[in-house]
């Protein structure tokens, strides 16, 4: 089976649950930027889990399925149609040969993940099939779908027996155009001033039109860091200092302003003070933002980030259960 791309998207890539623990090798993982929208497509359609499916950004694509199907669609809410008519989402739905999946306008959030039961079929790279389109490894052929092209599809077994399941109203989660992001401070959060620190965490920061894979950067404030003589390889820009390496999450201020959060498709470390990271599952909330989007970032303590994954995964497995 294939599917065939008659018009792209803006911006439409083979990801999974991403390629993990090749941080020592400058490899970051890649994979869905919302890991439960993703997680659940795969959990309706019968897929097991890390099956790779496309994630769609803001402007979803024209796709012609070659064979019937069992799909899914999770994620922002970027209205589907089937040969035309609106069909739902968080549900699993029967697909005919010959049918062409299309989108609607973006109404909210930005990221809408298409399961396919069997999975995307794509080569593996480092036992992923994630794309990482920065440097054209993984997915499909290491870059965006384009006009013309077709995909695979794996084999699925008893995939017909998932057909109208759903996801629970009460386990769909909402995208506003506003976001609270837990943060846990550190690891140089010290290089910044106590006030601005305070101002950091007060702010209501805007989502500039720099968000993709790689970071967002925000706008609305201006902080100020404790003034020092920098030390030997540091560089001259007072955010600088002896290279970190950069967790997913991670969120450094160039020159004081325009705080950035460092994504799954970005670079592993550098030369730039790391004042906070976003917690596991936030980031989730971060990839529904989009540019002018609001976002207020809230300081928790470990536990409480260990708390609010272990609620995640109980939700996740609740959902998995209720789903059979």
């Amino acid at each position: 089976m294939a599917i065939k791309v008659w018009q792209p998207g803006l911006l439409t890539t083979v990801q999974d649950s991403g390629r993990i623990g090749d941080y020592a090798l400058g490899m970051p993982p890649s994979g869905a930027m919302d890991s439960f929208s993703y997680a659940v497509g795969n959990y309706l359609v019968g897929n097991g889990d890390g099956a790779a499916g496309l994630e769609i950004t803001y402007f979803g694509p024209e796709l012609e399925f070659t064979e019937d199907a069992v799909i899914a669609l999770t994620g922002a809410e970027i209205p589907p149609k089937i040969n035309g008519e609106e069909c739902p989402t968080w549900e699993a739905l029967q697909i005919e040969a010959g049918d062409v999946l299309s989108f609607d306008y973006l109404k909210n959030g930005a990221r809408s993940y298409l399961s396919v039961a069997g999975g995307v079929d794509v080569p593996e790279f480092l036992g992923s099939r994630a794309t990482y389109t920065l440097i054209g490894l993984g997915g499909f052929e290491g870059r965006a779908l384009a006009e013309g092209d077709e995909i695979g599809v794996g084999p699925s077994n008893n995939s017909s027996s998932h057909v109208g399941k759903k996801v629970d109203d009460k386990y769909i989660p909402t995208f506003g155009k506003e976001a609270e992001l837990r943060v846990i401070i550190g690891l140089a959060s010290y290089r910044l001033t106590e006030e601005s620190m305070e101002e950091f965490l007060s702010v209501e920061w805007t989502v500039t039109p720099d968000a993709d894979r790689i970071g967002y950067r925000y706008r609305g404030g201006e902080l100020r860091f404790v003034e020092r003589e920098q030390p030997a390889g540091a560089g001259s820009d007072p955010a600088n200092v002896v290279d970190f390496g950069y967790p997913v999450g991670s969120i450094q201020v160039p020159g004081g302003v325009e705080p950035i959060v460092l994504l799954n498709d970005a670079v592993t470390g550098g030369g730039y003070a790391t004042i906070g990271t976003v917690i596991s599952v936030d980031r989730s909330r971060l990839a529904q933002t989009k540019t002018n989007d609001k976002t207020k970032f809230v300081s928790v303590s470990l536990e409480e980030a260990l708390r609010a994954r272990k609620e995640n995964r109980e939700r996740l497995a609740g959902i998995r259960e209720s789903l059979g």
